[in-house]
This record gives C-alpha cells, structure tokens and sequence, in this order.
C-alpha cells in the first residue's frame, strides 16, 4: 500500500490551501491598490448624488428619466464650477493668505497654548500623532504635488458620471459574480447600502450647509479675518465627522491669534455655540432614519480609515462606515441571525419584471 498517495482528504485541504493563499493575495492587491478603490468607491457617490437630484427633478418637472439626468449632471458640474469660482475669485485672497500664513499660525497656536502646561502636553501630542501620519504626507504632497490631487478629483469627477450613466450595468455584474442561492440577499443588502447612504448624504449636506453659513456668520462677528473663507472650509469639513470640524478650527483660531485673546476666545465660543446647536438640534432631525453609529465607533474608525488609506480614505471614511454597518446589519443579522429587518422594496436587476415585497409580518 503506498501511504504518500493523496486521498480526497488531502486533495480538499489542499484546495483549502490554494483558496487560502488566493484570498491573501487578491487582500494583499486590494491593499496595494487601496488608493483606486477609495476614488472608485467616491465615484459611486457622486454617481448617487447624480440619481438622487435626477429623482427630485423626476418627481418636480414633467420630464422622463434621461432628461432629468442630464439636468442634474448639469447641476452638480454648475455647483461644482461655483465651488470652484469660490476657491479661485471670491475668495482667492483670503485663502491664499491662509495657505501662506498656516505654518505661522498654528505655531502661534502652538506657542499660545503651550503657556500652561496641559497645554504644552496636548501640543507635544498632537505634533507627535501628526508627524508621522498618512494623512501628513498625503498633504504635504498636495501642496508639493498640486497636479496629482486634481488629476485625482478629475478621475473622481469622470468615475461619477460613467457611474451614473449606466449603474444597473455594474449592480448587474456584481450580482453574477454571487452564487445563485445568495443573489436575493446580496441584492437586498445592495439596496439597502444605496438606499441608507442617499438618506446620509443628504442629512450631510443640511449640516454642512448649516455649520459653514452659522461658523461664518459667528467668526464675523468675532472679528477674525476671512471669515466667509473659514466658514467655506468649515462647512466642507463636516463632511467627516469630529475629525474635520476639529481640524478647521485650527486655521481659524490661528488667524484669530493675530486679534489677540478675544478673537480667540471669540472663535472658541463660535465654534461651541454652532456645535451645540448642531449637536441638540440639527443633527437629530436630518439623521433620524440614517444607521445610528456610536460616536466612539465613528471616532475611531475615522481616523483607522485615514491611517491606512490617507488624505482621500479620511475624507470618504465616514461614508465607508456607513456602509459597512449598513451591510453588518443587512447580511449578518438579517440573513445570518434572522433578526427582524425588512429590506427595502425595490425592484429586482436580474428581473425588472419581479418586484421585492416586504414580509407581510415586518410593514413599514
């Protein structure tokens, strides 16, 4: 009897050993190409944000659907050449003057909470936690590199409208590419994540239109100087949570350094107002269907997110939060559980004729 002959034991661990290895080395790509994805995945959300203003002019005019989508590309590249106008006329000054003052100033900040030793403490940490990041050398490339970063928000731009164009092309491909058996929860789960991150980004959108117009108007009063600009940056920034309003308020206390303590006092209490009201009065309203995140979890995996993936990971990390927790609560503890989810009703990709119905016992 020959004991080295491979049985179909040993033919099933070894497949297990190829399919183990495959997976490390499709993860390890995945890894390497970490950049891509992040663009690709913020091109799926333009693609979004292209679908939901094309549905409210569906809804609102009386036009069919290929109509009301190039009225909204039409929309988003006119907001988008406003922003634009923003950052390149109105408020070309003041950002310049930012931009070449920001080292000076934060060293200012530096130099002005370093007077108390707590202060001294929280300053040495933060340079220590920040000198060696991703995110740091992410931009120090932008300002060394300025071509890149926009060739990087043109791919952006041009992934969002093929996105757009066409999206139950790639929802189809993905679903090919799933088992038979596992399609109706995999379609559910992708609508569910389409679905929940629309609700996200229009609760964004109310807070950072909310947040820049309120931190503007505060810091005006306050008296620093490019007020309208900073408010801009805030606004822009809420779009990741925690860690963007705290890191546009590091410019604007810096510039209020240079108006002495009341403008910096006056920029804490603009800052602590506007959070408050945010807090205690916006976000509740505009976020009360989205999935409830506990703030640590988001804190924490914000900044995971921008560790690994840098500067472009961390403005998408709160968006790829979503749709992980969307996807936990979609596969595993609908599917895997059984928990009492209902998905949302939609109509089915591989069978536009089918349509999803909720189970009669879970309405809503």
């Amino acid at each position: 009897m020959n004991r080295l002959r491979p049985d179909d034991a040993d033919a099933r661990f070894i497949r297990r050993i190829v399919l183990t290895l495959v997976i490390l080395g499709v993860g390890a790509a995945l890894f390497r190409a970490g950049d891509l994805l992040i663009l690709a995945f913020g091109s799926i959300l333009g693609a979004i944000v292209i679908h939901a203003i094309a549905d409210l002019y569906a809804d609102r005019l009386p036009i069919g659907p290929k109509r009301s989508l190039t009225l909204s590309v039409a929309t988003v590249l006119a907001v988008l050449g406003f922003l634009a106008w923003l950052f390149g006329v109105a408020f070309r000054q003041q950002l310049n003057t930012l931009v070449t003052q920001l080292p000076n100033l934060i060293d200012q900040l530096a130099a002005w909470a370093a007077q108390s030793p707590v202060g001294a403490k929280v300053v040495d940490a933060v340079r220590a936690a920040y000198a060696g990041s991703r995110v740091a050398q992410d931009i120090g490339g932008i300002v060394s590199g300025a071509g890149e970063f926009v060739l990087n928000c043109l791919l952006l731009l041009v992934g969002s409208l093929f996105f757009a164009a066409d999206p139950k092309v790639y929802e189809r491909g993905f679903l090919l590419l799933i088992p038979r058996s596992m399609r109706p929860a995999m379609e559910d789960a992708l609508f569910d994540t389409g679905s929940t991150l629309r609700l996200w980004l229009r609760a964004q959108l109310i807070q950072m239109t909310t947040m820049g117009v309120l931190v503007g108007v505060g810091l005006a009063i306050a008296g620093v100087p490019s007020a309208a600009a900073l408010g801009l940056l805030t606004g822009l920034s809420e779009f990741v949570p925690y860690v963007g309003p705290i890191a546009a308020m590091l410019p604007a206390l810096g510039l209020a350094a240079q108006g002495g303590n009341g403008a910096i006092v006056g920029t804490l209490i603009t800052f602590a107002l506007v959070r408050l009201v945010q807090t205690n009065a916006i976000t509740p309203f505009v976020t009360s269907r989205v999935v409830a995140i506990p703030p640590a979890v988001t804190l924490f995996a914000i900044i995971g997110i921008g560790t690994i993936f840098g500067l472009f990971g961390l403005f998408f990390s709160a968006a790829l939060l979503i749709v992980v927790f969307t996807l936990i609560r979609s596969l595993y503890l609908r599917e895997v559980l059984g928990e009492d989810i209902p998905p949302v009703e939609h109509q089915t990709l591989l069978d536009p004729r089918a349509r999803v119905k909720q189970d009669n016992n879970n309405p809503g």
